[in-house]
């Protein structure tokens, strides 16, 4: 996977959004440049998320956007989305790759260097930290990585790394310097007022620490 289109990565919320819905939040991040979009919903139906998952998936392709699926393999496939992401508990990574098929995206959450070598020999694209801050939006993990974290992800393996948990423009700068390679997201887009704005300072955030540090 293109490390440029992991720079700010959007995962959803359906409790969020202040009134707009799923796809018309979505819709305003990608118009502001966000070139990767997870579909994340632990409570909706598999119903309800094969609708949201086509939805957003013809949102994506409109972009030039890579839209992947939360755990649920199934519903990625069933919906044509581009892969998956996938936790500890959930199938692992080259099972996934067997029934998506070589093109298909698959990331790993990991926290530590055990897991991310672990989901680079299974073949996964990319692994994202979970979690560098305390959010709202993770409660059942243990202590945040915290930067420190990320260094130790970044030194066992070269997958590329995405920092997820309390990251907003303020922290991009330092999730990048310690060695994430984009910056994923829920609420700093998701509850944002004006999502298309937020995603525009992550973005310019994002990119100038990755100039700054590939510089």
């Amino acid at each position: 996977m293109r490390t440029a289109d992991l720079a700010v990565y959007l995962v959803t919320d359906p409790r969020m959004g202040l009134g707009r819905g799923l796809v018309e939040t979505v819709r305003l991040a990608l118009e502001a440049g966000v070139r990767t979009v997870q579909l994340r919903d632990k409570e909706a139906s598999t119903r309800k998320l094969l609708d949201d998952a086509s939805a957003l998936l013809a949102l994506c392709r409109e972009h030039g956007a890579t839209f992947l699926v939360n755990d649920r393999v199934d519903v990625a496939m069933a919906a044509g989305a581009g892969g998956v992401h996938l936790g500890q508990d959930d199938m692992p990574a080259d099972a996934a790759r067997r029934l998506l098929g070589e093109d298909a995206v698959i990331g790993v959450s990991v926290r530590t260097g055990e897991e991310a070598r672990r989901a680079a020999e299974d073949g996964a694209d990319y692994m994202a930290a979970n979690l560098v801050y305390p959010t709202a939006t993770k409660t059942d993990l243990p202590d945040p990585l915290g930067p420190e974290g990320i260094r130790e992800l970044r030194s066992a393996c070269d997958l590329p790394l995405v920092a997820i948990g309390g990251i907003d423009a303020g922290n991009a700068a330092e999730m990048i310097g310690a060695g994430a390679d984009g910056l994923a997201v829920v609420s700093a887009i998701m509850a944002a007022e004006d999502p298309a704005a937020s995603s525009a300072r992550l973005l310019d955030a994002a990119r100038k620490a990755l100039a700054g540090r590939d510089s």
